[in-house]
């Protein structure tokens, strides 16, 4: 199965989808992580990233569809995949469908102040990139991470950026309704409460 999980920023989309890879034989795949690896690899695609992320643009469609297109031409997904951050946009879900052929789409649902409330007592290290909240870091992390919380982590501008993917992202959504594509799940709850409807639409 061929799986994009849809939701806004703190809908908990990452954690979802590592979640239930394991139970479903699907492999994960985060655009940020694909980012990261490209960098750090020095690709020819990843230096162009990199270049770009120096001076703080954005990175295009046209850069992320590519990345995207070249990690799915590698063989590994036989038994399907589940994309995460990807696309963000109807241009990015138009290309995605010429590159391959999307079965389900997932979108998470969850209220603007519960979004607010993950998001504004998330931290995150910034050397291994692992995500805490404040009520759920370990007390040895100073060992071994250094969660902080990011600048754009307060109440004002996570409202900023819902309100961006309500313009940008939402009607991705509706790409994949109008085709049939598209299961929406309750997203509130305990994450192994949210994983588990998860498991169980993909199932269905």
């Amino acid at each position: 199965m061929h799986l994009v999980l849809l939701g806004p920023p703190g809908a908990g989309k990452g954690t979802l989808a590592s979640a239930i890879a394991p139970l479903t034989g699907m492999r994960h795949i985060s655009t940020g992580a694909l980012f990261r690896a490209a960098v750090r690899e020095r690709s020819q695609l990843g230096q162009r990233v990199a270049s770009l992320l120096q001076v703080g643009s954005l990175v295009p469609d046209s850069l992320t569809i590519e990345l995207v297109r070249e990690h799915l031409s590698t063989g590994e997904f036989q038994h399907g995949f589940i994309l995460d951050g990807f696309p963000r946009t109807v241009a990015q879900a138009e290309a995605l469908s010429e590159i391959t052929t999307i079965n389900m789409a997932i979108e998470i649902i969850v209220p603007e102040y519960e979004l607010v409330r993950r998001l504004s007592g998330r931290r995150i290290c910034n050397t291994c990139g692992v995500i805490f909240s404040v009520n759920s870091i370990p007390e040895n992390a100073s060992r071994f991470c250094a969660p902080e919380h990011r600048d754009d982590d307060t109440p004002r501008a996570i409202r900023r950026r819902l309100a961006a993917y309500q313009v940008q992202t939402a009607p991705v959504a509706e790409y994949y309704r109008i085709p049939g594509l598209l299961k929406p799940i309750d997203g509130t709850g305990i994450p192994s409460e949210v994983a588990s409807r998860l498991h169980n639409a993909v199932s269905a």
